[in-house]
């Protein structure tokens, strides 16, 4: 597993420096499939380790999504906002880690949108704090207050399309992947990445838990699904059933 991954949780300054050459994954905007072609998807390499946040756009219907949301994400989801006559809808987070809430006080403050996360993540999403004690850094996070906490299986909507819930543990307690049938794409958090997975030595990490939730929430995804990590670029499941060599079908 590489150095940024390795380090981001419990060495900030070591992985914000691993990081540091990694700002170019920032992708422009792409149609998202060809079921929505009105819909825009702009990945956002933010905060001190470049952690992914996504939003979702849709100028037709003048609305947004955000997918978490790491530091100093804010600045740059606005103009994006401003440009395409867009209003941010809702921010959903895919689990509570540091890297991937840092940035929510800020952003409800600004929008007051409504968050959505698994409440097996309350502890590290409302008082981020208690994240500080393994970290070795004070980084000044801030609590973000949840308004609906997600459960398995759930159906959502986003921008006029379904989405479904997956809770998807063993990185995190409360790590879930939001699932986009008709556009063949998932959000999956920090559960698999490209080649990897995410670390399970942190406080409510198991790999073995870990390793049969992707089994039977990720593998068991269409082949064709394209996966969006919290780190890093996309994947699919069909490459990831066939070499990614930590969980093998």
């Amino acid at each position: 597993m590489s150095t940024w991954e390795t380090d981001k949780l419990t060495n900030p300054s070591r992985a914000r420096q691993a990081a540091s050459g990694r700002a170019g994954l920032a992708l422009q905007p792409v149609g998202f499939g060809v079921s929505c072609p009105a819909m825009k998807l702009h990945v956002l390499p933010s905060g001190m380790i470049s952690t992914n946040a996504f939003l979702l756009t849709d100028a037709g219907r003048g609305e947004a999504l955000l997918i978490d949301a790491p530091g100093e994400v804010w600045p740059k989801v606005e103009p994006i906002l401003q440009a395409e006559g867009c209003k941010l809808t809702e921010l959903w987070i895919t689990h509570g880690h540091w890297d991937h809430t840092q940035g929510g006080a800020e952003l409800v403050a600004a929008t007051g949108v409504p968050v959505r996360a698994h409440v097996a993540d309350q502890i590290l999403i409302e008082t981020p704090e208690v994240m500080e004690g393994y970290m070795g850094e004070r980084l000044g996070l801030k609590g973000i207050p949840v308004d609906h906490w997600l459960e398995p299986g759930e159906r959502l909507e986003a921008l006029g399309l379904p989405v479904e819930v997956r809770h998807v543990p063993g990185h995190c307690p409360g790590n879930v992947l939001f699932w986009f049938e008709t556009a063949g794409a998932a959000f999956v958090g920090d559960a698999i990445f490209a080649g990897s997975i995410g670390r399970t030595d942190l406080p409510g990490g198991s790999f073995e838990e870990l390793e049969a939730s992707i089994r039977r929430e990720i593998y068991s995804l269409p082949d064709a699904t394209v996966l969006y990590p919290g780190h890093g670029g996309p994947t699919d499941v069909a490459r990831e059933k066939r070499s990614n060599p930590h969980v093998r079908p």
